[in-house]
């Protein structure tokens, strides 16, 4: 199970036991705020695309909606996320479950600006019922990221 690799990656720096798993779902930005009562904005969602033949996630801020000009112009192809049966197998987390840590090697990881507007944000642990909160420059520590980008815009 998803949620137990991510467990397993957390030893590395005592944080396991900070994974949170609710006997609700939180596979939505939606659901995952109500889980944790609060603003739909600080849930961390991880998205994941194809660019350039390589598999990458970009985490954003909940109410952020990726800038397909300011992708583009990042990566140098269109956006094209991957297909919900492509997720699983490439990413080594399902959907609903998707997050930036214990993923398959090869995958790079971004982290949206859109984020660090908040103290702490709830990215999910690998199924779709689990999140942990943590800081902007936690999620530094303990994701394999690549670097922080701006390919989001929030909404009006």
């Amino acid at each position: 199970m998803s949620i137990e690799k991510v467990k397993e990656y957390f030893k590395q720096y005592n944080m396991e036991d900070k994974v949170m798993e609710f006997s609700v779902s939180s596979a939505t930005v939606e659901l995952a705020a109500q889980a944790l009562s609060c603003e739909p904005c600080r849930i961390a969602k991880t998205l994941s695309f194809s660019a350039n033949e390589k598999t990458i996630l970009i985490v954003t801020a909940g109410d952020a909606k990726i800038d397909n000009k300011k992708y583009k112009t990042f990566f140098g192809a269109k956006a094209k996320m991957l297909s919900f049966d492509e997720v699983t197998e490439k990413i080594g987390h399902a959907v609903g479950g998707v997050c930036p840590f214990a993923v398959n090697d090869g995958v790079e990881i971004y982290l949206d600006n859109s984020l660090k507007r908040f103290e702490t944000v709830f990215p999910a642990c690998g199924s779709s019922n689990s999140a942990i909160e943590l800081t902007p420059s936690q999620l530094e520590q303990y994701t394999s990221y690549v670097q922080w980008i701006d390919v989001c815009k929030l909404p009006e």
